[in-house]
């Protein structure tokens, strides 16, 4: 249980009076039985915004001291973070329909890869480039695999981004690669490609520390859905890669994940070790996840493409839960088409998670920007900042030389930010264990903007007011599906604006790409977002922009 007031783990709320009494109400301490009075509820109900008389008080303590007794005798039930509330986020507009026909696969061509003079400039061949050199036996899926191996122990140290390294099965999947490959047997473009993975899934044999000292020697005896999947698809898992404390910025247990452009900042986070890991070439492509931009934030700082997909679109089976409602899984990547490759691969229900949807993923790389229509967030626009301006602007100048058509639109008109509850709620449900044992003390991050605090504070929001909020995302559904479905995609500032917390509590996929330099060290990025389930078309405007500009091409000299 809580330890009573005014021990650290309360300092940071307001009045400390106040949360006393709430504290009563909702159980998180406990003082050899003490009951609520009416004085608790009197200075509790000014946290909730609430005004009760002295009637209507004294007739709800019987009450509120029964809930208490629930609250315990339900906190004697072991809950691990693995198991998911009974209820589900439904991303799917009312009536909506979608294509139902699985269409095969169609990827670039890459035929006319070869190996570089310089070994080195292998460490950012693309995907589909690798694949080749791989089919065409120019090189060794276990030749490879060392590469990466040698780049990600040589610049791990400085960067900060692996957390365990899994040398033994890499070895190993890459020399089973070959030999199938040998054999005849291909799986795929991904067939001997390695890739990297944040620390927030489980892998058989190797721990799984979530970026927390609580967490530091969890092990599992599973492997995620994604895990599954990739290695049928023939991929080889090289490492586990930093994230920020249960998914928050870039500061683990290990320290602060850098940022390969400039090594004296950090990487951003939570997909802290896969932004930095492919930007500095460690890894061809890694597994990250978003939940409120943790995929679209690093790979602005570091100059990489991620795809966020549509919620409900990648198992997160044997993933670390922080939001059941708005947790996502995707890649980071060298382009936009490797991102498709990889989605490929590990999209689909996998049986375990029942929130993942059966929808066709085609992609074709083929289209046609004189027929596109796109939506263009000005308001968000005109909040991102003077500097970012000349990029934004620029931007969008060349999307619309390109052919497409540009129309200003504008979000719904909704408290986003005030929704961010739905997100506190859940994750401090997801890690009420350790706020109750008084774990969160071990946790490396105690400011009091940082998860221990905020799961403290969590405790404090109202049940109904976490379902008004559900109700007002219901509403968000509707309306955000009505104004994207007008649009192939919608372009966006990456930050700015309310746009990065709309489109994750709708569920709607987006892709973050470079787009130029603020100097020779900081990147910039944009957004594009899709419809739901419609990342084929997404990925294929983005990677036609990226023909059209090639800033994915360019990489920090440093490594």
């Amino acid at each position: 249980m809580r330890k009573s007031l005014g021990m650290k783990q309360v300092r940071n709320f307001i009045f400390a009076g106040l949360v006393g009494s709430l504290c009563f109400l909702a159980g998180c301490i406990r003082d050899g039985g003490k009951q609520v009075d009416a004085t608790d509820v009197n200075r509790a109900q000014k946290l909730i915004g609430m005004e009760f008389s002295r009637a209507e008080t004294d007739s709800m303590l019987a009450i509120l001291n029964e809930q208490l007794k629930n609250y315990e005798n339900m906190r004697k039930v072991e809950l691990p973070n693995n198991v998911p509330p009974a209820y589900e986020f439904n991303p799917i507009p009312v009536g909506k329909k979608f294509e139902t026909v699985q269409k095969p696969s169609e990827f670039s061509d890459y035929s006319q890869t070869k190996l570089p003079e310089d070994p080195h400039d292998l460490a950012f061949y693309s995907i589909g480039q690798l694949a080749w050199l791989i089919q065409s036996k120019q090189v060794s899926s276990e030749e490879l695999t060392q590469f990466f191996l040698e780049r990600l122990k040589k610049y791990s140290p400085e960067l900060h981004c692996v957390v365990t390294f899994t040398d033994s099965l890499a070895l190993e999947q890459s020399r089973q690669a070959d030999l199938e490959l040998a054999s005849g047997k291909d799986r795929g473009l991904l067939h001997g490609i390695p890739y990297g993975i944040k620390d927030m899934f489980y892998t058989r044999n190797y721990r799984t520390t979530f970026g927390s000292p609580p967490f530091e020697n969890q092990l599992v005896d599973e492997d995620a859905t994604v895990v599954e999947k990739l290695r049928e698809a023939g991929a080889v898992l090289v490492a586990k890669l930093s994230l920020g404390e249960l998914a928050m910025d870039d500061v683990w247990f290990g320290g602060k994940t850098r940022n390969p452009w400039d090594t004296a900042k950090g990487s951003s986070g939570s997909s802290a070790g896969p932004a930095s890991s492919v930007s500095a070439g460690l890894v061809p492509f890694a597994i990250g996840s978003e939940t409120w931009g943790s995929i679209v934030s690093p790979s602005t700082v570091c100059g990489v493409t991620g795809l966020r997909p549509t919620y409900g679109r990648i198992s997160r089976n044997g993933a670390m839960a922080l939001s059941w409602t708005m947790d996502k899984i995707g890649p980071l990547c060298r382009n936009a088409e490797d991102c498709s490759i990889v989605l490929n691969a590990i999209y689909g229900p996998d049986g375990k998670d029942q929130t993942v949807f059966d929808i066709p993923f085609n992609y074709s790389p083929n289209v046609d920007f004189n027929s596109l229509r796109i939506g263009v967030l000005t308001q968000d626009f005109d909040q991102d900042t003077s500097i970012h301006k000349p990029f934004n602007d620029a931007a969008l100048q060349k999307l619309q030389d390109m052919g497409a058509t540009l129309v200003p639109v504008e979000l719904p008109g909704f408290p986003y930010m005030d929704m961010s509850i739905l997100l506190m709620c859940e994750a401090a449900s997801a890690f009420d264990d350790l706020t109750l044992s008084n774990r969160d003390d071990l946790m490396v991050q105690q400011n009091q903007d940082r998860w221990p605090n905020l799961f403290r504070a969590a405790h404090f929001i109202p049940a109904t007011e976490y379902i008004r909020a559900n109700r007002l995302r219901y509403l968000m559904v509707q309306q955000m599906d009505e104004l994207i479905s007008q649009y192939d995609v919608i372009v966006a500032p990456s930050h700015a604006g309310d746009n990065l917390l709309a489109t994750n509590l709708t569920g709607h996929p987006a892709v973050v790409l470079p787009n130029g330099f603020i100097d020779s060290v900081t990147p910039v990025s944009i957004v594009l977002i899709g419809q739901l389930f419609g990342e084929g078309d997404l990925i294929a405007i983005a990677k036609k922009y990226q023909d059209a500009t090639g800033f994915q091409k360019k990489h920090p000299a440093r490594f």
